[in-house]
């Protein structure tokens, strides 16, 4: 089948080429584009505060986490696939968060290495 059979017997909007379609998700990748770029500058910016080292790793993961986020939702286009998808993502969320606190109960059981 041609395009231009295509586009006069409207098949084209149901195999998902219709302009305002591709419009809009353009509209939304360049939105998360200029999003993680503003998060990019606000790490930067943040890199030359002076913060605690505790609190410089907390921010860093902080927007690293959110840039992650939007990279997984938009660009790996999670944020419109099923339950299973979800399951997993939430099943690494929590086995990272427990990666996370392990050394911080380790540290204050005196069981740290130096």
């Amino acid at each position: 089948m041609t395009i231009d059979h295509a586009a006069t017997s409207g098949h084209l909007a149901d195999i998902g080429h219709d302009p305002a379609e591709i419009d809009k998700h353009v509209r939304v990748y360049i939105t998360v584009f200029v999003a993680l770029m503003a998060l990019t500058i606000v790490t930067v910016a943040v890199s030359y505060l002076d913060l605690s080292t505790p609190m410089a790793i907390a921010v860093a993961l902080f927007i690293a986490t959110i840039k992650g986020s939007l990279v997984a939702c938009y660009f790996m286009h999670l944020i419109s696939e099923k339950r299973l998808i979800y399951a997993v993502l939430g099943i690494t969320v929590f086995k990272f968060v427990v990666l996370m606190i392990l050394p911080v109960l380790t540290h204050s059981n005196g069981y740290w290495i130096p």
